[in-house]
């Protein structure tokens, strides 16, 4: 008997395949039990056995591992899986837009962004775009910058399709073939203080003046908090003693705006939100470098047109920024 090609098989496998193939696999491969699994998909043991038996003889090759610790997915079992997202993903689009056609506006925008993005242009974004569409749905995913950058695998959200894009700081770009990456403008850091602060009355301020401050900054071990230690640094200062630490950028806002302390915050936190926060930034040069504020997308993904809609407005109001004090 002649030997089936492998793009033959493929092309068979993927005729047979059906969508709850995918959803059986991925049932599965998410309880770790073959029992468990028929449960939740309402269907007996056997079925499920079965079910991923024909696929695994309609591929070729092993899908799933059974042993002591449950069942676990293949290298070739993530593959499919992995692809299945996409395919989901894209009729799931498709579907928002058939529903959407009179309207295209209205439908459902998700973006993750890291809590300074999010409290300041993203905060202005949103109000702006839902005035012009209010019949779109905006979702947001608070996601920590090193969970973007020093994580594994990095924009995991983006990735696995739970969101439409990401607004988000990049450092020296992205290598990865998958994402594709917009940089809207620099962003650099500024300190913050309240609008009620004597020290924005000072022109000739130095770092050096403010050591003896009370000051809020993030925890070192995070990237902003190596920014703040680097500022002090680059003025041949160590940072000031009289430190709280949080990675809570809400923190940082609520003990800034009591008139006591002092923080280093993204500039357009403050261009956006400074009125809204009672904050100011004080005319003090930090020698760090700024960061780039992209858009990150998947390439080659297919986006609803609520999302193409909010991408445009985002360019548009990135492109009218000019940090002033």
């Amino acid at each position: 008997m002649a030997a089936v090609a492998p793009l033959d098989r493929a092309e068979r496998f993927a005729r047979r395949l059906k969508l709850r193939d995918l959803q059986l696999l991925d049932t599965v491969v998410r309880w770790g039990n073959m029992a468990k699994a028929a449960e939740q998909l309402h269907l007996s043991q056997p079925a499920v056995s079965k079910a991923i038996a024909e696929m695994e003889h309609a591929l070729g090759a092993r899908l799933l591992n059974r042993g002591r610790q449950g069942v676990q997915a293949t290298p070739q079992g993530l593959i499919l899986l992995q692809r299945s997202l996409a395919i989901h993903d894209e009729l799931r689009q498709g579907l928002a837009e058939i529903t959407n056609l009179a309207d295209p506006s209205a439908g459902e925008v998700r973006v993750a962004s890291p809590e300074p993005i999010a409290a300041g242009i993203l905060t202005e974004l949103i109000a702006r775009f839902t005035r012009k569409y209010p019949r779109a749905a905006v979702t947001i995913t608070q996601t920590p910058v090193a969970s973007l950058h020093l994580l594994s695998p990095r924009y995991h959200d983006l990735r696995e399709r739970r969101v439409d894009m990401m607004l988000a700081p990049t450092f020296g770009g992205l290598a990865e073939s998958d994402l594709q990456t917009e940089k809207l403008f620099d962003d650099p850091s500024v300190i913050a203080a309240s609008a009620g602060s004597p020290w924005l009355r000072r022109r000739d301020l130095r770092l050096a003046d403010l050591l003896d401050e009370p000051w809020v900054l993030q925890p070192p071990d995070t990237i902003a908090g190596q920014t703040h230690a680097e500022a002090f640094e680059a003025e041949g200062l160590t940072v000031p003693v009289n430190t709280i630490r949080s990675d809570a950028v809400h923190v940082q806002l609520g003990l800034a705006a009591t008139r006591r302390y002092l923080t280093i915050l993204p500039r357009s936190l403050l261009h956006f939100a400074a009125k809204r926060l009672l904050l100011r930034p004080l005319k003090v040069t930090l020698k760090v470098r700024p960061y780039a504020l992209s858009i990150v997308t998947l390439r080659r993904r297919t986006v609803a047109p609520a999302v193409q809609a909010f991408i445009a407005m985002t360019r548009e109001l990135a492109g009218s920024i000019r940090f002033s004090d």
